[in-house]
């Protein structure tokens, strides 16, 4: 059979359904109807496309030319038959030519093939790729799919405003960063109701407030995210007033900052935070500048901001300066009265719970009467008494008892040899004596 006896008809000539199908199978492709109309080589009166007429001649088993096809026709209208009889009488007609049965092929209505196949049944693909054979099932479906779609697209559109209001509001606080997960949470569908939960199960939020289920832990409640802010701000505050260094307050890129996480945790308000650093101030940078000089002499490498930066640590770094100035303390007591003593041996009276006022009380006394107690002990030719034996008395240490009997015995032996009474009393040798050497 020559190719000639094809007989393509113009595309604006193609019934509506024809034109459905074709769009339906463009649309698949993306590319327009009349492109895909001319890529399968057009359609005949048959309803067959050319591709799959000239694939039918090469096969040997074509389809109805046109001229067939109007013969069938003619004879069907001849005959009085009805539309649906005359669409019978084609598919018989065709399938006779093609070897077939008429009782097989009789349920075929057209040899139009949405799908591009030879085959006398009609197919219709959905936009999601389901397959009909029947045409208005097939407008239905995809009526309902183009519906879903648009509700879809109306649902996406009321997350992103959402999305957005949340991107707002988390902007205000400097927690921008944060809302990349919700991003997340808009393609995966979760509804904007469960938002600010869900985004609260997020890695980076967790991150960014820390500190909040470390207070729960301790049976505080946690913080909404505006007043855990504004406690930082005003712990950052705080600290740039007092001169503290950048380090102490600067946070990372979702705002964290460890210092602010440990006050936090342990519900320290910027009140009591202040306290801390002017308490600490009071007690270095105020005092008396002998504590200034024993704390630079045992601790050379702090600096200033460091000082004041061991009041933020309320666990470890507080109990540690507190024990450096307590010791610094002492050695500026020493010092005050003319005496010196070293980094270990402060720290030792500090651990042994002796205070500055202490110190200043003990340290005036040990001076009076160390050097007399000095020359007894080599007059009398007894065990040095020096000013750690007195300080043990002094601060009531561990062998107390011990140097108060060397003490003693130096007293004695002096009162023994002039006479009278001797200034070595309660833990110091005074230097106004009862006899002259």
């Amino acid at each position: 059979m020559a190719e000639s006896t094809f007989k393509k008809i113009d595309f604006d000539k193609l019934s509506a359904g024809t034109k459905s199908v074709i769009a339906a199978n463009a649309a698949s492709q993306g590319i327009t109807p009349e492109q895909y109309y001319e890529s399968r080589g057009g359609v005949n009166r048959s309803g067959v496309y050319g591709d799959a007429y000239k694939a039918a001649e090469t096969g040997g088993s074509p389809y109805l030319t046109d001229d067939e096809y109007a013969a069938v026709i003619a004879k069907a209208k001849a005959e009085g038959k009805t539309g649906t009889q005359i669409g019978a009488a084609i598919n018989a007609a065709t399938a006779a030519k093609q070897g077939y049965s008429s009782s097989s092929s009789s349920s075929s209505s057209s040899t139009l093939s949405s799908s591009g196949s030879s085959s006398l049944t009609p197919s219709f693909t959905a936009t999601d790729g389901t397959k009909f054979t029947d045409q208005a099932a097939f407008v239905n479906y995809q009526k309902m799919l183009n519906e879903n779609a648009a509700v879809k697209a109306r649902d996406l559109s009321e997350r992103r405003s959402a999305f957005q209001i949340i991107r707002e509001e988390f902007n205000k606080y400097g927690l921008g960063k944060l809302v990349g997960d919700i991003e997340n949470l808009l393609i995966q569908g979760t509804p904007p109701a469960e938002y600010a939960f869900s985004l609260r199960q997020t890695p980076t939020y967790q991150a960014r407030f820390a500190a909040n289920p470390l207070r729960i832990k301790k049976g505080l409640r946690a913080l909404d995210e505006a007043s855990y802010v504004a406690l930082e701000d005003q712990y950052q505050d705080v600290m740039r007033r007092y001169g503290l260094p950048e380090s102490y307050y600067s946070r990372d890129e979702i705002g964290t900052q460890l210092t602010f996480q440990k006050l936090i945790a342990a519900d320290v308000s910027n009140v009591e935070l202040e306290k801390r650093i002017q308490n600490t101030q009071s007690r270095i940078f105020d005092a008396n500048p002998e504590v200034m000089n024993a704390m630079r002499q045992f601790y050379p490498d702090i600096t200033g901001g460091e000082i004041l930066a061991y009041a933020l640590d309320p666990e470890t770094a507080l109990p540690q300066l507190e024990r450096k100035i307590a010791a610094a303390e002492i050695g500026g007591a020493a010092l005050q009265a003319g005496l010196t003593t070293g980094l270990s041996r402060a720290e030792q009276l500090a651990a042994a719970g002796v205070t500055k006022a202490a110190a200043q009380e003990q340290y005036g006394k040990i001076a009076s009467g160390l050097e007399r107690g000095k020359r007894l002990s080599e007059i009398y030719q007894q065990p040095a008494y020096t000013q750690e034996i007195a300080e043990t008395e002094a601060f009531a240490l561990s062998d107390a008892e011990k140097a108060r009997r060397q003490r003693r015995k130096l007293t004695q032996l002096e009162t023994a040899e002039f006479g009278g009474t001797t200034g070595m009393t309660g833990g110091a040798l005074s230097r106004e004596r009862a006899g002259q050497y």
